[in-house]
């Protein structure tokens, strides 16, 4: 920093500031020492750095499935919020294994991590409430954590969460099969304790009642290989997998009865097969963004309390849904 203060004719404190991005530096100062940081190559000590702030300028990602399309997206937009802000980001995934998380969580706070967005596995996650306690930040993507607190340490809230609206988007998609004149609507999904599987056949129910009409408990918990069979003439499937699971055993059961779909999320092609797939979509990049922007928040001092932060969904139609029920 002496020899960049020196080669741009400035004071020391000067270059500090323009490193830092503080203010009280002109835009021709600045770019007088941006050009003599570029003449000689200099880069920041990252390590003086961390003994002056206390901050690594590092973040975690935990992701179930690193080659998940949604976690993938959401990667993608949390790596801008962190190049926007200069941090550098690490990312590990779990396969959904709780005791896999909770090491990869805790290696990365061991590395002073100054915050982590986790898409969190099944399991409690009481692990994290002593790192959270000790300054690590955590906001949870996709689904908020099982275990929010715990009053032995202090009632210490882990963080806060980016969701989708899926009881929402359930329920605008089976009230748009309800218009088109499908009363028997099934709901097919394979996980119906998960947490998303959960909000979604909550918005279902919720448009069924509303609209008067009795849910058979199998409509609630069809599968891909139970359509050929199922008495339903519209179903909502919970996600990309089902959708094109359905897809495809609709198709191979080569029956002249059609079937209305609805995906919930949207799927590659989509809109180029015909009659195009008609999804609930949303934007996994905005969720990686917002769980970003949350997570810078927090680490520049924002201690309000925890947010749950809900973001829309909204229907597509293209064909595959938009039709009268043969019978």
């Amino acid at each position: 920093m002496k020899d960049v203060a020196s080669r741009a004719g400035v004071a020391l404190k000067t270059v500090s500031r323009v490193v830092n991005g503080e203010p009280g530096v002109t835009p021709a100062t600045a770019s007088k020492v941006l050009d003599a940081i570029d003449d000689l190559g200099f880069r920041r000590n990252e390590s003086a750095r961390l003994l002056r702030t206390g901050q690594t300028a590092t973040l975690g990602f935990i992701a179930e499935d690193s080659a998940d399309p949604d976690q993938a997206a959401l990667y993608r937009g949390l790596e801008e919020v962190a190049a926007e802000r200069g941090f550098l980001v690490y990312s590990g995934s779990t396969d959904r294994d709780p005791a896999r998380e909770e090491r990869l969580a805790l290696a990365l706070c061991a590395r002073r991590v100054d915050g982590m967005v986790i898409v969190p596995a099944p399991g409690d996650h009481r692990y994290l409430l002593a790192e959270v306690k000790a300054g690590v930040a955590a906001v949870f993507a996709l689904r908020p954590p099982n275990a929010l607190s715990d009053p032995a340490l202090g009632d210490t809230p882990l963080g806060d969460a980016v969701v989708i609206d899926e009881r929402g988007g359930a329920k605008a998609a089976v009230a748009h099969l309800i218009a088109y004149g499908h009363r028997r609507i099934g709901f097919v999904d394979g996980d119906l304790g998960g947490y998303r599987s959960r909000r979604l056949l909550f918005g279902y129910t919720q448009a069924m009642a509303a609209a008067g009409l009795p849910v058979d408990e199998t409509w609630r918990t069809l599968t891909p290989g139970k359509l050929a069979s199922a008495r339903v003439t519209a179903v909502l499937c919970g996600s990309r997998a089902h959708t094109a699971r359905a897809l495809h055993v609709l198709a191979a059961t080569g029956s002249p009865r059609r079937m209305a779909v609805i995906g919930f999320g949207d799927l590659e092609l989509a809109d180029l097969v015909s009659p195009g797939i008609t999804v609930v979509s949303y934007d996994p990049v905005r969720i990686g963004r917002t769980a970003g922007e949350l997570l810078v928040r927090r680490l520049a001092g924002d201690d309000a309390p925890p947010r749950l932060v809900e973001l829309p969904t909204r229907l597509i139609p293209r064909g595959s849904a938009e039709f009268r029920p043969a019978d």
